[in-house]
């Protein structure tokens, strides 16, 4: 059997996306700093509540009928195919005819129906720049949001694309305040502590990804070796071509085994400020 190089289908029911605006999710990395899960496994692949992080990312995008994805695979991409091509079986229960003509009858209805999902082997040591330049091909439209498979937030997808149309910019990315890893501490000039603070949010803004982007931004990629974060963002700031979205609710990545363990623990406990659909 030749070797896949992109899957592109479609589960197709009575309705269709009414939107069809692809959400380009970067999934090719390779997790290095949650090696206890990713050692197996990609880590948009690994559970939050028993479901993969990248099922809940793009459930936040279904909720505003954002439900065209485009997925840029590299590090063990092959089981995030086969993920996708067993979803029925997986998440349902099914009646299966054996023979030379398999028929298979699943039984209720996953709402994942209307979801249309590429997915696109972009290479194993791929840059963002060079996953986003790969995949440019399967995205037809004048705009498309982009993100990384391991963030999850509640941001209002509506109005960041509102606010990315009212601009003009050729770029918007959604932005959260910082917080500090460590308690601040303000000392009087003999040392006694006037204020002491733990984790406090501060006074800066960071990038939560989440971006909308005209179809342009692609042509600023070089090629594989682009760091999408470095270059082309940097250049379309110094252009005055990229605004910042200010997001003040949830945002949290999972980089490593603690925030895995935390975000599990929200799902668990009914707080997943996340979960945004029904």
């Amino acid at each position: 059997m030749p070797r896949l190089h992109s899957v592109d289908f479609k589960w197709l029911h009575s309705r269709n996306s009414s939107n069809d605006m692809k959400t380009v999710i970067l999934c090719g990395g390779q997790g290095t700093r949650l090696r206890e899960e990713t050692e197996y496994r990609p880590k948009p692949l690994v559970e939050v509540g028993g479901r993969p992080i990248l099922w809940h990312i793009m459930k936040g995008y279904a909720q505003h009928n954002l439900t065209d994805f485009v997925l840029c695979l590299g590090y063990r991409g092959q089981m995030i195919k086969e993920y996708f091509l067993n979803y029925g079986a997986m998440n349902n229960d099914f009646t299966i005819k054996l023979g030379a003509r398999q028929d298979i009858q699943y039984h209720g209805e996953e709402n994942e129906g209307h979801f249309s999902v590429t997915l696109s082997d972009t290479g194993l040591e791929t840059m963002t720049g060079g996953r986003l330049k790969r995949v440019a091909r399967y995205i037809d439209g004048p705009e498309f949001c982009l993100t990384y498979g391991d963030g999850l937030s509640d941001v209002d997808m509506g109005r960041l694309l509102e606010f990315h149309r009212a601009h003009g910019r050729m770029a918007t990315v959604t932005t959260v305040r910082s917080i500090s890893r460590f308690g601040t501490v303000r000392l009087s000039d003999d040392g006694l502590v006037q204020h002491f603070a733990e984790k406090p949010v501060q006074d800066t803004w960071i990038s939560a990804g989440f971006f909308i982007l005209d179809r342009r931004v692609i042509d600023y990629v070089e090629n594989d070796e682009t760091v999408f974060e470095q270059g082309p963002l940097q250049t379309l700031a110094e252009e005055g071509q990229l605004m910042a979205y200010r997001h003040d609710g949830f945002f949290y990545a999972m980089d490593t085994y603690r925030e895995y363990l935390l975000l599990n623990e929200l799902w668990n406990s009914g707080q997943a400020p996340w979960k945004t659909w029904a």
